[in-house]
C-alpha cells in the first residue's frame, strides 16, 4: 500500500538514532523505496507545470561541519526559477512541507532582493504578498539578521523584510500516497507562485 511519506518519516526516525554507515548499507534500500523513489515520482509529476526538479543527493558535506554524520535526515527537491529562488518540498522525520521562495544568501542575489525591498513600489507589493500569506496561514520563514543591514536604517518601513537574508513561504503537507502528496504539493505550489514570480522578476538577469 502507498503510504508515502510516512515510511520515509520512519526511516528518517531510525537514521537519527543510528546516522552511520553501517546502518544506512543495511538500508539502503529502503532509502531507495520509501524515500528517493517515491519523492521523485512526486516531482516528475509537477515537473510539466514547474520545471524540472532537482532531487538532493544524500550525503553530507561534513569538511567544515562540527556535526560529522555523513547523512542528511531529511530528502529536499528544489526547482529553480531564478538564482537562489525557486520551489522547495521536504520529508524528514517529523514532517513534510512545501513552499517556494528566496533560500541562498549570496552577496548579489542578496543586493537584488534588498534594492527590490527598498523601492517603493515593489517592496510594497512583497510586503503586502507577505501579509496575506500570513493571514492565510502560511510560515514565513527564513534567515534574519538581528538588527538593520548595512546602508538601512531601523526606521525603514520594511526593516522586518529588509533583515531577511533568505525569505520562504512553506506549508505542511498532510496528504498520503505518492499522487495525493503530489497534487497537495500542486496547489502548496501555486499558492506560493506569486511570490516566487515576484522574486525571480528581480533575480533573474
Amino acid at each position: 500500500m502507498d503510504e508515502f511519506p510516512l515510511p520515509a518519516a520512519e526511516f528518517y526516525r531510525e537514521l537519527q538514532f543510528d546516522n552511520s554507515r553501517d546502518f544506512w548499507l543495511t538500508n539502503k534500500a529502503r532509502y531507495d523505496n520509501d524515500v528517493r523513489g517515491p519523492l521523485t515520482r512526486v516531482v516528475a509529476a509537477l515537473a510539466e507545470e514547474f520545471g524540472e526538479a532537482k532531487v538532493y543527493r544524500p550525503y553530507k558535506d561534513v569538511r567544515f561541519a562540527k556535526d560529522k554524520s555523513p547523512y542528511k535526515t531529511h530528502q529536499g527537491a528544489y526547482v529553480a526559477m531564478a538564482p537562489a529562488c525557486g520551489f522547495y518540498v521536504e520529508v524528514n522525520a517529523e514532517e513534510a512541507f512545501a513552499g517556494g521562495g528566496f533560500y541562498r544568501a549570496e552577496a548579489e542575489a542578496l543586493a537584488r532582493f534588498r534594492s527590490a525591498i527598498d523601492d517603493e513600489r515593489s517592496g510594497g507589493q512583497l510586503e503586502a504578498m507577505v501579509e496575506g500569506l500570513e493571514r492565510d496561514g502560511w510560515l514565513i520563514t527564513g534567515q534574519t539578521l538581528a538588527t538593520a543591514p548595512r546602508g538601512f536604517t531601523k526606521a525603514h518601513p520594511r526593516i522586518r523584510l529588509l533583515r531577511h537574508r533568505s525569505l520562504s513561504a512553506m506549508r505542511e503537507v498532510t496528504a498520503t500516497g505518492v499522487e495525493a502528496f503530489a497534487e497537495e504539493v500542486r496547489e502548496i505550489w501555486r499558492g506560493s507562485a506569486p511570490l516566487v514570480d515576484w522574486m525571480a522578476a528581480r533575480l533573474n538577469d
